[in-house]
């Protein structure tokens, strides 16, 4: 039986399910586990000290003691979580299936839900038929793109006919106050105030065929990059104002982006990237990107998260792997495990991993063993 170790597969599955079920999830409190920290988890963010972990049916669990012990964080919501992030150590926001977004204000033991995918859809519907409103005021109207528009709107009428939103996969908080949303079909959305408002901003990328969003990353100099399906990046060298598409040597989906000592991405079948220059990020004129490294791995297994640790960027994915850089290679660091990885971090002086089989910890002088 194929393993399931991320969140990129796992909404295809649940994507199926019907409205009503949909509904019920978003209002049913996630259920008190004997075992949480042994469910299927494909998140985990570091909230000061504390670790926190997310998952399936609206899993959210902490620990003080760097991954030893786990409790379960009360969550208003059943549905599968996706991702994480934490400004400091106590407030942060989390995102999951049916467009859910919740809030924290203690480090993670409490959720309020902020939004929920119904919502969304009003919220994507107003601001494509606002768009529209405008480009039919325009003197010179650029027939193209108002097609397009009309067909967005299109798709997301029916969309808010079948009921929640499709997933967010991933978050990022620029400050308290200004953070970014995205996910599926190139739902990507914006607050300004902590998430007690949102705004759909998704027709605003150069995403025309509506790729997945899967990870939005910020680099030590403070450009935003979009990494998704069928190699989609996108860069933003004003905190999102406006958006410029980068070509990339690859047309697999990217699930990961680190920075270390040069740029990575990765994603699909082992690939890993290295962008030997960031400076082209700064382009938007459409010429293809120079800079890339093909890094060849001895794995084909697809790649779910990175993490920079002393230095060294670590990798894991499917089938239990688990690399770390070693100058210009990455190296097998431990046994490979039985199941899949979906996220990585580290605490004290241990790797903290979750996935299939929800928490492992290994010791980070235990590598190689």
């Amino acid at each position: 039986m194929q393993r399931i170790g991320s969140s990129f597969l796992i909404l295809l599955t649940l994507l199926l399910l019907t409205p009503w079920a949909k509904a019920e999830r978003l209002e049913q409190i996630a259920l008190q586990q004997s075992s949480p920290s042994t469910a299927l988890l494909l998140t985990i963010e570091q909230a000061g000290d504390r670790l926190v972990a997310a998952g399936e049916q609206g899993i959210v669990i902490f620990s003080n003691d760097d991954g030893a012990i786990w409790q379960q964080a009360n969550v208003p919501a059943s549905v599968l979580i996706t991702g994480l992030h934490f400004f400091d150590n106590q407030k942060g926001w989390a995102v999951g299936h049916d467009g859910i977004v919740l809030a924290t204000t203690d480090g993670g033991a409490n959720w309020t839900r902020q939004l929920d995918g119904v919502v969304i859809n009003q919220l994507r519907v107003g601001a494509i038929k606002e768009e529209i409103a405008r480009f039919n005021e325009l003197t010179v109207k650029d027939e193209l793109a108002l097609e397009e528009l009309e067909f967005l709107l299109d798709d997301a009428e029916l969309a808010s006919e079948e009921g929640p939103s499709t997933p967010l996969l991933d978050l990022l908080f620029l400050d308290s106050q200004h953070g970014y949303a995205l996910g599926a079909y190139g739902l990507f959305l914006e607050t300004r105030d902590g998430g007690n408002s949102w705004a759909y901003i998704g027709h605003k990328l150069p995403n025309p065929d509506g790729f997945h969003l899967n990870k939005i990353f910020q680099t030590r100099e403070g450009t935003l990059i979009i990494i998704g399906e069928a190699g989609l990046m996108l860069s933003s060298v004003d905190l999102g104002n406006t958006w410029s598409r980068i070509n990339v040597p690859y047309e697999g989906s990217l699930f990961s982006i680190a920075e270390a000592d040069e740029l990575y991405v990765m994603g699909l079948r082992g690939t890993l990237l290295q962008v030997l220059s960031g400076e082209y990020l700064l382009g938007s004129d459409g010429s293809p990107a120079v800079g890339w490294r093909t890094i060849q791995l001895d794995i084909t297994s697809t790649i779910n998260d990175s993490a920079l640790v002393d230095g060294q960027l670590y990798l894991v994915g499917q089938d239990g792997v688990l690399l770390r850089q070693n100058g210009k290679r990455f190296e097998p660091f431990s046994k490979r495990g039985l199941r899949s990885y979906s996220a990585i971090t580290s605490s004290g002086s241990y790797l903290v991993l979750v996935g299939e089989g929800g928490v492992s910890r290994i010791a980070l002088n235990e590598g190689g063993k």
